[in-house]
């Protein structure tokens, strides 16, 4: 590879703030220094533009069945829409099957991912079906694989909940090997009693699956959660994470030394409950597990995320057209055109994560650009075992590198995004800062609105121990 030179930006770091060259070699960074002459090297100018590390999303949903339902994002559409949003890394997910092995479930999904990934990728493995033979299995998919986190539901019953004694079970297993539990804290059977008497009663509105998921389950259960990870002794991570009542837990475990974790989502930082007053079905746009909140919970987020009770800003992007057409009805909402509760769970996110954050966290002064840079990237690397090769910018990291800039004005729409999905969660809404260039391992692969990467050039990434440090 040919080597590039990144000239007259201004580097942010979560620690650091500076006007530097920084040059790559290999598809990695070779040196920083406040002036740079390299003959021989592609020249990029960031003048006026913030030089940023990749983002890293942890939390993404891409290619394949959720119920019924079939997101309408491949692994080469979802990856591509990440990078054009400066996301260079992503953790996405191996959904296990009953009667599958740990083994199986992998192996899977690395060949479906692998021939379409666009960016560097790992995956969570969910696990739905704790056998002994199963649980024998982590060990090696930590040590050998590099797949050092796993999820698993305390919602959906029938589907993908596990009880506690398998969520304690695994905990124990993993936790001696370097592994971490990711877990969607919410009370599932209790909120399936909610659903039952809220049809019962007639309703099948897309509101209704708000209030059939009230904040005090999402806060039981993270509060059950940590309690278990407490007992099992290992770290736990509490994904989009939405109620202040759930917060308040992750706080109180973290004031006694509990390695208690949890992340947030753009979609609960800038929109609220009122988006299921939209007439007819538009609610159902906004129909997500957990449901967003009342408005008033978007301050308690924001505080978190600046005192470090939160550490990081996933996506959960999990999409499903709008409409019908044209990939079809299972890869759309209008499956539970009849009922809230058919309705497939999910949104889009995953290409607008840094710009939102950048324009309705940074430029208000809500949080700091160097916390900008922590929650996006690395922390995340930190976290699941990425760092420092990912999620920094640093003389021998890989070079996922963002030029940003911080003064473009444009309107956020679905019909300038990059997913297949047909609809945006902020249709209109006007913001400033866009990702200007993305860089992957060295290769330019975003330039302006001009796609330059390829699918199947991402790297898997085997992982370090999650959670251990941050």
């Amino acid at each position: 590879m040919s080597q590039v030179l990144i000239q007259n930006g201004r580097v942010v770091t979560a620690v650091d703030d500076y006007r530097a060259d920084i040059l790559i070699q290999d598809g990695r960074i070779e040196a920083i220094a406040r002036h740079l002459d390299v003959p021989d090297a592609v020249i990029h100018d960031a003048a006026g533009l913030l030089v940023l590390p990749g983002g890293i999303d942890v939390h993404t949903h891409m290619e394949g069945p959720q119920g019924p339902a079939v997101n309408c994002d491949t692994y080469a559409t979802g990856t591509r829409s990440a990078a054009f949003g400066g996301t260079t890394t992503m953790i996405d997910f191996a959904y296990q099957n009953k009667g599958d092995s740990a083994r199986q479930t992998l192996d899977r999904r690395l060949a479906l991912a692998e021939p379409q990934v666009c960016i560097d990728y790992s995956f969570h493995l969910i696990l739905t079906d704790v056998t002994p033979a199963v649980l024998s299995e982590l060990p090696g998919l930590i040590q050998t694989d590099g797949i050092s986190s796993f999820k698993m539901f305390m919602a959906y019953p029938e589907t993908l909940m596990v009880d506690d004694a398998d969520i304690f079970r695994t905990m124990h297993k993993v936790g001696e090997h370097g592994g971490m539990v990711n877990l969607h804290a919410e009370n599932g059977g209790v909120i399936q009693v909610l659903i039952e008497e809220a049809l019962a009663q007639g309703h099948t509105s897309p509101k209704y699956h708000a209030l059939t998921r009230p904040r005090l389950m999402e806060a039981e259960a993270t509060h059950r959660a940590i309690r278990l990870a407490e007992l099992a002794e290992l770290p736990v991570y509490i994904v989009h994470l939405s109620a202040p009542e759930a917060l308040e837990t992750v706080v109180q475990a973290r004031d006694r030394g509990i390695p208690a974790f949890a992340e947030t989502c753009p979609h609960y930082l800038f929109l609220d409950e009122q988006e299921y007053d939209r007439p007819g079905f538009e609610g159902a746009k906004y129909v997500m597990t957990p449901p967003l909140r009342p408005a008033d919970c978007q301050h308690h987020l924001w505080r978190g995320l600046r005192f470090d009770d939160l550490q990081i800003i996933a996506t959960d992007h999990c999409p499903f057209c709008f409409n019908e057409q044209p990939l079809g009805l299972k890869y759309s909402k209008q499956l539970g055109a009849d009922s809230f509760a058919q309705i497939p769970n999910g949104a889009p996110g995953v290409e607008l994560r840094l710009m939102l954050l950048y324009d309705g966290g940074v430029r208000p002064g809500k949080i700091s650009l160097n916390r900008f840079v922590q929650l996006t990237a690395t922390a995340p690397a930190k976290m699941f075992g990425l760092f420092p090769r990912k999620g920094t910018i640093a003389v021998g990291s890989d070079a996922d590198i963002v030029l940003f800039d911080p003064e473009q004005r444009h309107t956020l729409s679905a019909a300038a995004h990059h997913s297949q999905v047909d609809y945006s969660l902020f249709e209109g809404r006007q913001i400033v800062g866009k990702v200007a260039k993305v860089f992957s391992r060295g290769e330019l692969i975003v330039d302006g609105d001009r796609w330059l990467g390829k699918s199947g050039q991402g790297q898997f990434q085997k992982r370090a121990a999650s959670g251990r440090i941050l």
